[in-house]
Order: C-alpha cells, then structure tokens, then sequence
C-alpha cells in the first residue's frame, strides 16, 4: 500500500485550484441513469469513490467513457437490476443507485452498504421513504430488496436530515405518479446541485436547499450537461493547510457561499481570509491560532466532515477548545494517532477537549476514514521531524491528488508506492 511522508515546518505560498465536489458527484452519476439519453458531467474529480460509483453504473449497463474530468453516460443500456456485492461493500454511497432503479423499473436489489468506519449509518430513512412511495422493502442474505409496480407520490417526514435519504428519496419521486414532499430533508451543497441536475433533464421540483422538496413525477427525463460544483470540504482542507503553516495561499474555485460557517470560524480563530473575487479566496496566516470552540451540526452548520481536521488545528492553537460532535457517534478515531505525535486531547463521550501545544512531532500514523487522513497531513504540515502516514487509500477516497497539490504550495510531501 502507499504511503505519505512529510517534512513539517515549511511555510506554503502560492494558488491552489479546487476540485468538484466528491459528495455531489456519486449521488449525480447515479442520477444519470433516470435519463433516457446521454448525459454529460463536468469538473468531475478523480478519486477513488468517483471510479467506484462508476464501475457500479457500467455493471448496471450504462456506457460510460471517461476523459480527464468530463464523464459521458449513456444509460440506454441500463437493464440491470441489481447492484453487484462486491463494489457495493466498499462504499456506502453505492445505495443511491436505489432510488433510480426504484424509479425506471419498480424493482431493485442492492447489497447493505459498506465501505465506512465512523458510525453505524443507517439506511432505515430511505427504506421508510421508499415504503411511503408505494414499495414493499424487505432485507435477507445482506441485500436490500424493493418493488414497486410503480412508485406514487407522498409525504415523507424525515426523523433527521439524512443527506443520503433526501437524495435517494428526490431521485425515487422524479419518476413517480403525483406529488412528493420531502420535510426534515437535508440542505447541503450537493443536495442543492443533485436538484439543480435533476431539473436539467427535465424534473418538476423545488425547494431543494431548503428543508422542504416538492417533486412532481413526470414520465421520463432526458439528457444534459452539467458541471458539478467544487468540493467545498477540500476547501475548507485547505484553508485549515494554510493556517497551520502561517501560509499566504490563494484558493481559486472556491464555493465561497457553502462555506460560511466554517470561514466564520476561522476569522474567530485570527485567521485572515480575504475574498478576492467571487470564487476565490487569499488564506494568511502570520501569528499562533487562537483556540475556538466547535460543535458540528448539519448545512448550514460547521460540517462534520471538517471536525477532524479542525481538531489538527486546534492542537497547536493558543488556549484550549472544545469540539462537540453531534452527527456520528465514532467520529474521532484520528484523536489516538494526533496523540502519537504529541496533541493533547481528551475524550468524554461526543466530545473532546483540545489544549493547544507549542509544536507537534513527527511519528509513524495510520489512516482510520477520509477526514482522519486530511488531519493527520495537515498535523504533518507543522509537525517537527519526517511523519510517516500510511492507509492512505481512504485519502484517494476524496481528495484529488492532495499531495501534488500541496507540492505546488511548497509543502516537502511525497507519496511511497
């Protein structure tokens, strides 16, 4: 396996480009398969999720051609039912090929997903709202199965606002007779892209990005071009890489809006972000970060998805903070290995209680999830000394060849076939 190895200490200066959105890509590929023609997407990142999103789509019997970032898919192929086990295993996300199998054929079987180690993920709330769609779920022998002689419209109250279940649930409703509500539904990002996708090729809804869809099914939807929208966790990433080196970094397609909380906290924290134009931002960094208290919640709140990585920052930050994590209930697997290179945290159940330290030391630390990966090269940035971080497969998971793009930055970090 590959592994990264960083020599902390230096400084980072210069323009870094931000990728598409990880999260807004897998539910959008799978998205792809309502259309009755071809479908082009735009600004799609290369990471290991994206190819495995699409080698579930091509074992379906979509055509897909790749060609650096533009995908085409041609779902007239698309005649298969069921999703493979062993590509389903590996990634949780392979379950929104449900709801558009749902939607076209009135049946689908797709293996429990895996593929994640930070909580137990239920997949109740899509199975719930594909049951208030007219289906009849049931799970033996490690698979999901639903049929449907054709889905109707109905209203579906969220017990909480599932990212995964809103997009499942809005892809199932486009294709389904009458009208769907979707209440609790979830605001993120890429929620907000995957129905600006789905009204492209030619969906009837609204109010995506609020906490109430409504979606009018209709008979068929068509192709488009769509571009996904930039990774604003990768972002985020990086503006947390540029303070915790006393950087001067220029990020350039940035989803500045998506971005707020987190941003407002990082001028809480004395970091200075200033927005040179609508998509980009200059991240400086010249004196100690100060400690500032974080408690995760869903869009628009601080995401979760960045908690690790503000814990890396936190570590070496003047004072002491607190980080409540309020969404995954084992989201802190990173905490054992940022004490291996001399953090100072302490665990009490959701939360932990950071106190800053002068400096971090290198060590030898394994990858636990995607956001424990960022943390650990981002401890790596300022740590003194050669850090070694290995299992970094969960990095390729989501971030586009990072350590090129912190080499560019001037970061010392290579990658060890």
């Amino acid at each position: 396996m590959d592994k990264i190895i960083i020599k902390g200490g230096r400084r980072l200066k210069g323009v870094v480009t931000i990728s598409g959105s990880k999260n807004a890509s897998l539910p959008i590929i799978a998205a792809s398969l309502l259309a009755n023609s071809n479908v082009t997407l735009e600004n799609i990142p290369q990471l290991r999720d994206v190819t495995t999103m699409i080698k579930v789509i091509t074992a379906l019997g979509a055509r897909v051609e790749i060609k650096r970032q533009v995908l085409n898919i041609n779902p007239e192929g698309f005649k298969c039912k069921e999703a493979p086990y062993q590509l389903v295993r590996t990634m949780r996300a392979s379950i929104y090929v449900m709801g558009p199998l749902l939607a076209k054929f009135g049946y689908a079987k797709v293996s429990l997903p895996g593929g994640c180690v930070i909580g137990v993920r239920p997949i109740n709330l899509h199975l719930k709202g594909f049951e208030k769609l007219g289906a009849k779920v049931k799970i033996e022998h490690g698979y999901v199965e639903a049929k449907a002689k054709k889905l109707k419209g109905a209203e579906i109250d969220l017990d909480c606002p599932s990212v995964g279940a809103t997009a499942n649930l809005m892809m199932a409703a486009t294709l389904a007779q009458g009208k769907t509500v979707i209440r609790n539904a979830a605001k993120e990002p890429h929620i907000v892209d995957l129905g600006n996708f789905l009204k492209k090729m030619g969906a009837k809804i609204k109010g995506y990005g609020t906490d109430c869809i409504s979606i009018t099914g209709v008979r068929e939807l068509s192709g488009c071009i769509h571009e996904i929208i930039p990774d604003y966790i990768e972002a985020g990433t990086f503006i947390t890489c540029a303070a915790i080196t006393k950087g001067n970094v220029i990020l350039n397609k940035v989803p500045v809006s998506d971005l707020e909380t987190v941003i407002s906290k990082f001028k809480e924290a004395g970091v200075s972000i200033i927005e040179e134009s609508p998509n980009s931002l200059r991240i400086k960094m010249s004196k100690n970060i100060k400690a500032i208290d974080i408690n995760t919640s869903p869009h628009p709140g601080f995401p979760t998805d960045m908690q690790a990585q503000w814990m890396a920052v936190m570590s070496v930050a003047n004072g002491t903070s607190v980080i409540t994590e309020s969404i995954w209930e084992n989201r802190f697997m990173h905490v054992a290995e940022l004490r291996r290179m001399g953090a100072d945290i302490t665990l009490d159940g959701n939360t932990a209680i950071i106190k800053g330290v002068k400096s971090l030391s290198s060590a030898q630390v394994m990858v636990s999830d995607l956001r424990a990966g960022a943390a650990l090269v981002i401890a790596g940035l300022t740590a003194k000394g050669e850090t070694e971080i290995s299992r970094i497969y969960h990095l390729d998971r989501g971030y586009e060849k990072i350590e090129e793009k912190l080499v560019r930055l001037g970061a010392d970090i290579k990658r060890i076939k």
